[in-house]
């Protein structure tokens, strides 16, 4: 973010530039994608930190230049780590904690919802591997003690929902006003967000980076899973 761009000139800027990109395996771009979660969000009426969350859950995918088939090679590209750091430093926890948390949302809902894995798409169920798989009981109970996890779960129901090729939504300027309108991040996240964005590079979207079952653990919004449970 240079010295004369707002939070929302940079992104706007980041979503013009890489949105066009194909939504890995899915009939929208990446820009599609995330317009029409937003709107579901703004359609639920939502808070403002929600809709904005719905907005940039995937803004992680747009900070790397890793190909579309990267989950063909059995890579998991940690997105929702990049974009928790991405959009920590910019606006804080209140839309990075979701973001952080909509991935271990989708293997919750594996676990809670008997019929939730079945609508799942057929890219969402191969990334679901990569991921680690639905929860076990007691990864669940551990998810729903999480002070975000109500936010996530709905932000990851919008996410599913949010693959309708054509489907008429209001575009990235009517977000403009609700971005630059938001909190800026508390003192525990003023950090340098270009530093920020390197190190969403380096040490989350690109170094951890390892085949399929070569045994990492994950993340999962604060906690580590192992990668085959």
């Amino acid at each position: 973010m240079n010295g004369t761009e707002t939070r929302a000139d940079e992104v706007i800027r980041l979503m013009r530039e890489r949105g066009g990109e194909a939504y890995f395996g899915e009939p929208v771009s990446q820009l599609e994608h995330a317009l029409e979660a937003a709107w579901f969000a703004r359609r639920a009426n939502s808070a403002p930190t929600l809709v904005a969350a719905a907005l940039l859950h995937d803004i992680g995918h747009l900070l790397h230049d890793l190909p579309e088939n990267v989950a063909d090679e059995g890579v998991d590209t940690r997105h929702e780590e990049a974009g928790y750091d991405w959009l920590l430093a910019r606006f804080g926890p209140a839309v990075a904690e979701p973001v952080r948390a909509h991935v271990a949302a989708k293997r919750y809902l594996c676990r809670a919802d008997p019929e939730y894995s079945a609508r799942l798409s057929p890219a969402s169920v191969e990334s679901l591997a990569l991921q680690g798989g639905p929860f076990t009981e007691e990864q669940a109970g551990e998810f729903e003690r999480l002070p975000w996890y109500r936010d996530a779960v709905t932000l990851r129901r919008w996410d599913d929902a949010a693959k309708q090729p054509g489907l008429a939504v209001p575009g990235l300027e009517e977000y403009r006003a609700l971005l630059d309108a938001l909190p800026a991040p508390g003192n525990a996240a003023q950090q340098n967000p270009d530093r920020v964005r390197a190190g969403c590079l380096t040490d989350v979207g690109t170094a951890p980076l390892l085949a399929k079952g070569e045994g990492r653990s994950r993340l999962c919004y604060g906690y580590h899973v192992p990668a085959d449970r």
